[in-house]
């Protein structure tokens, strides 16, 4: 059988081409794999969820009788030691939880005022 001449650079040129247009896909296009759609997937509804429960932290916060003594110590704590401190507090432990979040420890962290005057405000009040 008699291939036409112009067939084989035409086989290496549509390969290369998808070759070419994979690569500028993956990298500048925004393709991504299916695992990595999946694990950006998690992440997004895990920071949903955090964030969906800040508010519960910042409720057991306000309704904590010891939340003076709490707030100075998480005042005291050097940075990187004040999300344990909110942890050990328990407000970051949602009613159901058996062990505090991490994540929602530090999100209720950023969300508490702790430059405030302690004899005023020390939790933000409810917005709405």
């Amino acid at each position: 059988m008699n291939t036409p001449e112009w067939l084989k650079p035409g086989i290496y040129g549509a390969v290369t081409g998808a070759i070419i247009v994979g690569i500028v896909g993956f990298t500048w296009g925004g393709w991504v794999t299916g695992g990595t759609a999946q694990d950006m997937a998690e992440k997004m509804s895990r920071d949903d969820v955090v964030a969906a429960l800040v508010p519960v932290c910042l409720d057991i916060a306000r309704a904590d009788p010891e939340r003076g003594t709490k707030l100075e110590a998480i005042r005291d704590a050097s940075s990187y030691q004040r999300r344990n401190v909110v942890m050990e507090a328990g407000w970051s432990t949602v009613p159901g939880a058996e062990a505090p979040d991490r994540d929602i420890a530090q999100a209720c962290l950023a969300s508490l005022d702790l430059d405030a005057v302690p004899e005023q405000a020390e939790v933000p009040a409810d917005e709405g």
